[in-house]
């Protein structure tokens, strides 16, 4: 991290006065506390990144509405070699959108008109400013739907979600975003002195899924929707933990269409914040949360029943873009960590792909490490199979112990996905992967995008 200097503020200056001579409108911001707010997203979530990157601020900002202000801003980044990071909504948890090296943040959030949406297949056409509920909305008129959104989908962007998240709810039917079918092209500016503006086919556009914004600069996304389900939201509440889990296995492999399965312990239930009218978790009680499409009503309570679960709240999920209140779907993935933070900031979290069978795994840790270990489950689609992954609420007890229970997960058969590193391949498997490298090559030559995010350039 010491590698990481901000820019000469000559450079900057130099920066700032071609922006303010543009006549694309373009307005460079230089304002402290704006500049903090748009270097900042959730990664105080983890006590090891929040030091690692407390500080970290852009040197000037730039919002943009139009393609080629994108492309104005890229051109001069790369002629006064200014490192550039790209933002959405900011709503990433491991720092994605934080500037190591100072620079410009350019805000993409006013890029976000839907361009198209083909009425035969639903291929949907969008630039990277708009917000999921805001273009779901837009969907819905055609009758169409998001295969995937996270749990803050309400204020998420969709150019943020494909460069910083994985799945979320919809993970149980279409597993993640990197699975090949959902990103289905991009259109995509160069960071060089003279721009290109590239339009990608599925394959060339797969390096840049998940890449933390570091090898290009996306303005718009074609993907894949579904067609449109009027999910009901379901609150199961059960006794026996045990009994909790079997359902959670049992039902993806049902013919029931689910969208979504979360599992909460009970001392997680306790303090959750539930939706209006659903009474709150009684002592003890465990709690599966269901997005149920409606013809599965007739049979799902009794299923549920018959394994112990009973039926505490039901109401449909409110229509998209005009949620009130708290949607289910906001007591689930990262938004549970998020309440429960609310109301005990030196707990954090981990994420974990869970061997099967889980319930092993599970005991083990809670042998060891008692209520310092909490369970949040939630069940996914992993190369093509149901799958349940954890991200278990941890008690912040130091470093050491951290790496002590991931060291104890892995060993029992997790693949543990790492919320506590910036780069794009520790947060996930592990290891380089060439093509987006390859990808940083082509399209951002002198390594100025998100510097410091992307381990396998050593450019």
């Amino acid at each position: 991290m010491d590698d990481f200097r901000p820019v000469d503020p000559e450079r900057i200056r130099a920066l700032v006065d071609e922006l303010g001579a543009s006549p694309l409108a373009l307005t460079p911001i230089l304002a402290p506390a704006e500049l903090g707010r748009l270097s900042a997203d959730f990664h105080d979530y983890s006590p090891v990144l929040e030091p690692l990157l407390k500080g970290r601020c852009a040197q000037v900002a730039v919002k943009v509405e139009r393609l080629e202000q994108v492309m104005a801003v890229a051109g001069a980044c790369a002629r006064h070699r200014v490192p550039l990071t790209l933002r959405g909504a900011g709503t990433g948890n491991y720092g994605q959108c934080v500037p190591l090296a100072g620079g410009l943040v350019l805000d993409l959030s006013g890029l976000n008109r839907l361009r198209s949406v083909d009425p035969v297949s639903g291929i949907v056409e969008a630039e990277p400013g708009c917000t999921l509920a805001h273009l779901d909305g837009q969907l819905a008129l055609h009758g169409r739907a998001l295969r995937l959104a996270p749990s803050t989908y309400r204020s998420a962007t969709l150019g943020g979600f494909f460069a910083g998240g994985s799945g979320g709810l919809g993970s149980l039917r279409w597993g993640f975003l990197r699975d090949p079918g959902h990103l289905l092209g991009l259109e995509v500016v160069t960071l060089e002195a003279e721009p290109r503006l590239l339009r990608l086919d599925a394959a060339a556009s797969a390096p840049l899924n998940h890449a933390y914004g570091t090898n290009g600069i996306i303005t718009a996304l074609r993907l894949a929707s579904t067609e449109a389900v009027a999910w009901q939201q379901l609150v199961v509440g059960f006794s026996r933990w045990e009994a909790a889990l079997e359902a959670s296995r049992e039902l993806p492999t049902t013919a029931l269409l689910l969208n979504a399965l979360c599992l909460l312990e009970a001392p997680v239930a306790d303090r959750m914040p539930w939706p209006v009218g659903c009474p709150a978790a009684g002592p003890g009680e465990h709690r599966l949360l269901l997005h149920a499409a409606p013809d599965t009503l007739e049979l799902l309570p009794g299923w549920l029943a018959a394994r112990g679960g009973q039926l505490r709240w039901q109401g449909p999920r409110p229509e998209a873009g005009r949620a009130r209140g708290l949607p289910l779907g906001e007591l689930t993935w990262n938004h549970t960590t998020l309440h429960w933070r609310a109301q005990a900031p030196d707990w954090t979290y981990l994420q974990l792909l869970l061997p099967r069978p889980e319930a092993p795994l599970l005991e083990a840790v809670r042998q060891r490490w008692g209520s310092d270990v909490l369970w949040h489950l939630e069940a996914v689609r992993y190369q093509g199979a149901p799958r349940l992954t954890a991200l278990p609420l941890v008690r912040w007890q130091g470093p050491q112990a951290l790496a002590d229970l991931v060291a104890q997960c892995r060993e029992l058969g997790a693949v543990p996905f790492n919320p506590h590193v910036i780069t794009v391949e520790d947060g996930g498997l592990g290891v380089v992967d060439a093509d987006q490298v390859a990808a940083k090559a082509a399209y951002d030559p002198a390594g100025l995008m998100n510097p410091g995010k992307l381990r396998g350039w050593a450019g």
